[in-house]
This record gives C-alpha cells, sequence and structure tokens, in this order.
C-alpha cells in the first residue's frame, strides 16, 4: 500500500514518519517543506505527481487551499484510490471537494483528526464518513488505526462532528487561557489555577495543556474556529461564543 502526504505540515509530517518508520511506501509534497521526515519518504514535485502513485491519498492542508489541490489532482485520479480530505473544513466545503473529485470515480473519504496529532501520530483517533467509509476501515484495518466512522454518514459528517466538538474543547481552551491571563494580571494566578482545577476534575496539568496547546496552534485552531462560525451561520445560529474563542486564538499568533 502506497500513501501520499499532501501538505507535511506538523500532523502531515508525522503521519508520513509514523508510516514510513512501519514500512509502508510514502509519497509527499509540501511547497514549503519544514519538517524533518524520515529517510524513506519521497519528496515528489506537486501534490498532483505524490497523488498519482498512491493508493490512498492525505489531504492535510489548510482548509484555504483544499479546493485548489483537489482540482490540481483530480485529473490524475483513479477509481481505485482513496482520496481522504482532512483538513479542517465546514462540511460545505467537503462536500464541493467531493463533486469537484466526482467525475474521476476515486473514492472520497471525509476523514476528521479527532484530537492532537503529536501524541499519538497516526494511531490519532479518525472519524471517517462518505459512502466509501466501510471500504476504507476494511483497507486500511492491517494498519491497526483509531479509526471509526460514522454510519450511514455522507461527506461532511464527520466534519460536521468534529466541529461541533471544537466548540466545546476549543472555547474552553480560550476561557481557561483567558482566566490565566486575567489571574497573572491581578497577581492571583495560584487562586484563579485553583479555581479552575476544581472545575476539571483536579487535573491542574490540564490548565497548561490548554494554554499551551492554544498557543503553539493558535493559527490552525484559529481557522478551524471560522470554519464552525461558517458552519453555525448556515443554520441561522449566532457564534457569540465561538468568535470570542476565535479572537482569542488570533491574539495568541506570534
Amino acid at each position: 500500500m502506497t500513501f501520499a502526504i499532501l501538505g507535511l505540515g506538523e500532523a502531515g509530517a508525522r503521519f508520513a514518519n509514523d508510516l514510513a518508520q512501519q514500512g509502508y511506501k510514502v509519497l509527499g509534497f509540501d511547497p514549503n517543506p519544514q519538517r524533518a521526515l524520515h529517510e524513506n519518504v519521497q519528496l515528489l514535485a506537486s501534490n498532483a505527481e505524490a497523488a498519482a502513485q498512491a493508493d490512498v491519498i492525505f489531504s492535510v492542508n489548510l482548509s484555504s487551499v483544499s479546493v485548489e489541490i483537489a482540482q490540481a489532482i483530480a485529473p490524475v485520479l483513479k477509481k481505485h484510490q482513496f482520496f481522504c480530505e482532512m483538513n479542517t473544513s465546514g462540511p460545505q466545503k467537503k462536500q464541493q471537494i467531493a463533486e469537484i473529485l466526482a467525475p474521476t470515480g476515486v473514492k472520497v473519504i471525509d476523514l476528521a483528526i479527532m484530537a492532537p496529532v503529536p501524541p499519538q501520530g497516526i494511531f490519532t483517533p479518525f472519524l471517517a464518513s462518505g459512502e466509501a467509509a466501510q471500504e476504507f476501515l476494511h483497507v486500511l484495518a492491517p494498519l491497526q488505526l483509531h479509526l471509526s466512522m460514522v454510519e450511514n454518514g455522507r461527506i461532511g459528517d464527520a466534519a460536521t462532528r468534529k466541529l461541533l466538538r471544537s466548540i466545546v474543547y476549543k472555547g474552553i481552551a480560550a476561557v481557561v487561557c483567558e482566566a490565566v491571563e486575567a489571574g497573572e494580571a491581578f497577581g492571583m494566578e495560584s487562586y484563579i489555577r485553583a479555581q479552575i482545577t476544581s472545575l476539571i476534575g483536579g487535573q491542574a496539568d490540564l490548565i497548561d495543556r490548554f494554554v499551551e496547546g492554544s498557543r503553539t496552534h493558535a493559527l490552525r485552531r484559529m481557522h478551524e474556529m471560522e470554519a464552525v462560525i461558517e458552519m453555525l451561520e448556515t443554520k441561522g445560529i449566532e457564534p457569540i461564543v465561538t468568535r470570542g474563542t476565535r479572537n482569542n486564538l488570533q491574539k495568541l499568533i506570534p
């Protein structure tokens, strides 16, 4: 089985390295690769060149370029391939990409990354949806990934679940970040940390994980919350709190 990883940032590079470490053939492309890669990860000249030679394609880019990438690789895709749209996009954009690729016959999978990647790499929990999701789980079973699917799910259903979850997780992280910042400003950091700890089951270490994770991944998470805002607005929901979460992350971008 040959994998193509389109986008070699934090997540993509880790997936590529883990798969190469396990002995799989891995092809990759990134216009500006900056992460260290396993010696068996083969860098190619374009997204299309990498995608053309793979059985499974992981598109792990920013949502802002996901449609452009789908359009670029469409001419080389084949019916036997799986194309996994892993970008943090809303369901409508995932569906748009599936429509772009439909004439190729490629098996499109809406594959949502359901947890931070660094701790577990390729074994991070994934949620799949789409007509080919069941077949995808069967084909990838030998890898023993933490992979589940939305029963009878359509393209966009996995993305919807991820973004709904993000309202909670990223929202809590934003509150914690702001509370810690306020505690520091008033010289009462230990007090506010104690208050937060009482609400999160006594797991004081989670506070630093919320703060550090928000700072480290501020740009990516800001784009994620923008996708949430767009999704909520399509349902006529005023995303007041989610906008605050987005603004907090924007403030943290270096």
